[in-house]
């Protein structure tokens, strides 16, 4: 049997707060990958596959797990979901890592749960393997996100709209899984109590240092406005920034019909259910500070003076765009060689990013290319890249070291949609080369990796992912 070091605590919160449940048995469960190093983290080890396979597929519940699924609610393109939940997702428990961090481990496609609202509860392969490429590689990008810790087939179809495929279940190690949604569930139905068990919990697990909702409104918004800043400068495009996929502690969550664009567009959109472009690329900044009113307004029943606390929030709501600006700032003047960007220095990187959707220039390969003077050849017309780049040597020219800034902030590999398509497709033909190269090379994406050149070409016209897909 498979030892994990559980050290339970949302288990402790009152039963309304989740239902506890085991996973439905798979048929043949085998072992796809095990992050041994995010194991070792966690103090899990892997020595026996099989029994490895069998704990993260739900065969079996190792000692210590509390197996539950979490309730939640949450706005899902705009309209109010009052009961949403861990519809294929189950919290087998909670470790304490070597960090001295408490974290989730959980299992997605285990099964229905009471809230899977008539869904099988379960995933199929190409989903699974895409979340645990595209997740350990924005953790390798440097930016908060869930984990990856196994994959593992089930050896059973899962039926979807092209018929059926290959069935999987993937681990998910996260700071933990509250969300905006779990107190817009408690909001909604008045349950204050619940509310403030939830508050409590929110604040001794993420913040302990902060005095009173208002505060951890505050530094929420701070960590989701580092974050959603993060996902622009690497080109990232969530796809359903739902309330309910906007994670307490500032992590990226839910790795559905995500996506990292190719050639540059403000309004690029892949999600195959986002048809008004709602979370298109450039609107992230503009929908996280509506859900963070939105978590704002849940907050506003623990405050004693209401009115006095509904302007408190508002005045804190509506200052996250110029934090957001901020982070842009920091983190888009650094792609230019800038350590500290000033407003003129944001207009530099303002005015590239026109001439890019003007010229359809590759976003990854651009950035890159100020490094190795390759940046021009992404652009069809010469002369706009030439024009820009006068003003911007002489700038870095003023700089103490732009090439170190710019290495550090701009990756040579991302994890591109097409390849991320054929390895599925590999995959679902029993071949996880693609998939174990890609895990490999995703995981040093600043380094220029010269064997691994052709994941950095963008796609062929034949090859372009027009629409991505959420698994359920």
């Amino acid at each position: 049997m498979l030892t994990i070091p559980f050290q339970n605590s949302y288990g402790q919160l009152p039963p309304r707060f989740f239902t506890r449940q085991t996973a439905v048995p798979v048929r043949a469960p085998r072992l796809i990958r095990f992050n041994t190093d995010l194991g070792a983290e966690l103090g899990v080890s892997a020595k026996d596959e099989a029994a490895v396979a069998n704990v993260f597929a739900g065969n079996d519940v190792p000692p210590g797990a509390d197996p539950l699924a979490q309730v939640y609610a949450g706005h899902q393109f705009g309209g109010f979901s009052p009961q949403l939940g861990d519809g294929r997702a189950l919290l087998l428990g909670e470790v304490v890592d070597t960090h001295g961090q408490r974290r989730d481990i959980q299992l997605k496609g285990s099964g229905p749960t009471p809230y899977s609202r008539m869904g099988d509860g379960r995933a199929w392969l190409g989903p699974v393997l895409r979340e645990y490429v595209v997740s350990e590689a924005m953790h390798a990008l440097g930016l908060p996100t869930t984990r990856a810790l196994a994959a593992v087939e089930t050896g059973e179809p899962v039926y979807r709209e092209t018929g059926g495929m290959p069935g999987a279940v993937l681990t998910r190690v996260a700071a933990s899984h509250l969300r905006v949604g779990t107190f817009q569930y408690f909001a909604a139905r008045r349950d204050i109590e619940g509310l403030r068990a939830l508050y409590d919990y929110t604040v001794t697990r993420h913040y302990p240092q902060i005095e009173g909702p208002a505060h951890l409104l505050a530094e929420v918004i701070r960590r989701q406005a580092r974050l959603v800043a993060g996902w622009l400068s690497v080109g990232f495009i969530h796809g359903v920034m739902n309330t309910d996929n906007t994670a307490i502690s500032g992590e990226t969550i839910d790795y559905g019909p995500c996506a990292f664009m190719d050639v540059y567009h403000p309004q690029q959109v892949f999600s195959s259910i986002d048809a008004h472009g709602r979370y298109a690329y450039d609107n992230q900044a503009h929908v996280i500070v509506w859900n963070m009113a939105q978590f704002a307004t849940a907050l506003v029943p623990l405050m004693p003076d209401q009115d006095a606390a509904i302007e408190e929030f508002t005045a804190l709501v509506h200052a996250m765009p110029e934090q957001i600006e901020t982070e842009w700032r920091r983190v888009f003047g650094r792609k230019i060689g800038i350590e500290n960007a000033s407003a003129e220095d944001a207009a530099l990187v303002t005015d590239l990013l026109e001439r890019m959707a003007e010229g359809r220039a590759d976003f990854t390969n651009t950035f890159r290319g100020l490094l190795d003077g390759t940046a021009r050849d992404q652009f069809i017309e010469l002369d706009a890249f030439d024009k820009w780049a006068e003003d911007w040597r002489a700038r870095i020219a003023q700089e103490r070291d732009p090439e170190a800034v710019m290495r550090a902030a701009n990756p040579a590999v991302i994890p591109r949609n097409h390849r991320v398509e054929q390895m599925i497709d590999a995959a679902v033909s029993g071949d996880y080369a693609p998939f174990d190269r890609l895990v490999s090379v995703l995981a040093r994406p600043y380094e220029d990796q010269p064997e691994a050149a052709d994941l950095r070409r963008p796609p062929e016209a034949s090859e372009i992912v027009r629409a991505t897909f959420c698994g359920t």
